[in-house]
């Protein structure tokens, strides 16, 4: 697209077509590689638990041992994690997200040489502290880009990647713990963090080579395309706070959008964890059998994602969204113990819920970027993200606790879906931001 061809009407206002042409250019340069990005970023936050077929039985690992040292990622994770995107904020993208990913990706890998419960648990909190501000990184960085009447979409788009990597995780790490068993010695759940942890390192470099800090950086898109982007920013951001860090941390509404994603991510990470255990349970045995049926409840999830973010720009309406996504999770993990009975209705259950849960995550991400702006988002939206994915922590070791207790998921499961109808409950006290309702009516043809 040249300079000439981003035609305006009468008073000087881009056309919505020359505006979507422009987003769609960002969204074409961006988009895939965030998404391969967090792809593995996924992959080597949750492999952990197909290597748990393995590496429990190999190690001697009791249930709390691996849910602790699976959630202790996130204590690392949360001490980390804000000044990580302030950061980044100052510093830019491209370098931040380069060191995040060539440190996290080689810790990953180091996993494979765990021998004992304390080298677990170290190795696990060191891997949380080396990828703090990844992903709130990235949702700041869609706010420099996108205004938030298009950043719901974009934000799906990218968020996408958590159920495609269950889709293609799934499958592989099978394959992985089945196919590398006893290759150069080594088990298979050591070939799977190797495997899966260098293609982040590699990740690294190309986002240090590819990766633009800012929209006036981007030297792919024309001078008038920057204009159109940076001025549709710049109104997007009016409004929005500018505060200190410290102001940010005590804003009421910033607490209560933490609890809400503490309520939804657990129930992201129970299933992320525990699904390959789950489907073991009601009679799956091979490790790659387990693989490709863990892909089905991740495949309908990233669609039930994508159609309720798009329903929720068009509407820039959050609040509901989220809570009915939530409540619809809880009931498919209440429907995936309640019929444990029969595996094909236990995986109908684990897809609802799968659905449910995946669908709260993008739209969720449309309130606090709706307020906060600059570096009150960089501190806020880490803070919310950090605080959120203690349940990551939280959830995986309660879980473990109960089942060893209980020999049983379920009542680990009915904690989950408690927590999301918590959640849910807890969402529709958040107050709609004013950017949503300044910028409705300018979106209602969109």
């Amino acid at each position: 697209m040249t300079t000439s061809s981003l035609s305006t009407p009468l008073g000087g206002t881009p056309s919505l077509s020359t505006a979507d042409a422009v987003y769609r250019k960002v969204s074409w340069r961006l988009i895939p590689l965030l998404f391969v990005c967090y792809i593995v970023a996924y992959l080597d936050r949750v492999n952990v638990g197909f290597a748990k077929l393995q590496m429990q039985d190999a190690l001697q690992f009791s249930e709390a041992v691996y849910g602790l040292g699976a959630g202790i990622f996130f204590v690392g994770y949360f001490i980390f994690e804000v000044p990580s995107n302030v950061l980044m904020h100052k510093v830019g993208a491209r370098r931040w997200i380069a060191r995040i990913m060539v440190t996290w990706g080689l810790l990953s890998a180091g996993t494979m040489f765990v021998d004992s419960p304390m080298t677990f648990y170290v190795i696990r909190f060191f891997l949380g502290a080396a990828e703090a501000g990844f992903f709130p990184g990235i949702i700041l960085y869609l706010t420099y880009w996108y205004p938030a009447a298009r950043r719901g979409k974009a934000t799906s788009l990218f968020l996408a990647a958590i159920p495609f990597a269950g889709i293609l995780g799934g499958p592989i790490s099978g394959w992985i713990l089945q196919g590398m068993a006893g290759i150069n010695g080594w088990q298979g759940w050591q070939w799977l963090f190797l495997l899966q942890g260098l293609p982040t390192v590699a990740l690294g470099l190309v986002i240090w080579r590819y990766l633009d800090d800012r929209v006036k950086d981007a030297a792919w898109l024309s001078p008038a395309e920057r204009e159109l982007i940076a001025r549709e920013i710049a109104a997007d951001n009016m409004g929005k706070s500018e505060v200190s860090i410290w102001r940010v941390m005590a804003q009421g509404r910033v607490w209560l959008l933490a609890l809400v994603y503490f309520s939804f991510v657990s129930g992201l990470y129970g299933i992320s964890f525990w699904l390959p255990s789950i489907i073991k349970a009601i009679g799956v045995k091979g490790a790659l059998d387990i693989g490709l049926l863990s892909a089905i409840p991740w495949t309908f999830g990233v669609v039930a994602m994508y159609l309720t973010a798009r329903s929720a720009d068009r509407r820039l309406e959050h609040r509901w969204h989220s809570a009915i996504a939530a409540v619809v999770g809880a009931a498919g993990l209440l429907m995936s113990v309640a019929m444990h009975g029969s595996a094909a209705w236990s995986m109908v259950g684990l897809t609802i819920a799968t659905m449910g849960i995946m669908s709260t995550l993008p739209v969720f991400w449309g309130m606090p970027t709706g307020f906060l702006g600059g570096a009150a988002a960089a501190a806020g939206i880490a803070f919310i993200n950090s605080f959120g994915n203690l349940s990551g922590f939280a959830a995986p070791f309660m879980i473990g606790v109960i089942k060893d207790a209980t020999k049983s998921t379920d009542a680990g499961l009915h904690m989950l879906a408690a927590l999301l109808v918590i959640g849910a409950v807890l969402v529709l006290r958040v107050k709609p931001s004013a950017t949503s309702s300044a910028t409705s009516s300018a979106t209602s043809t969109h």
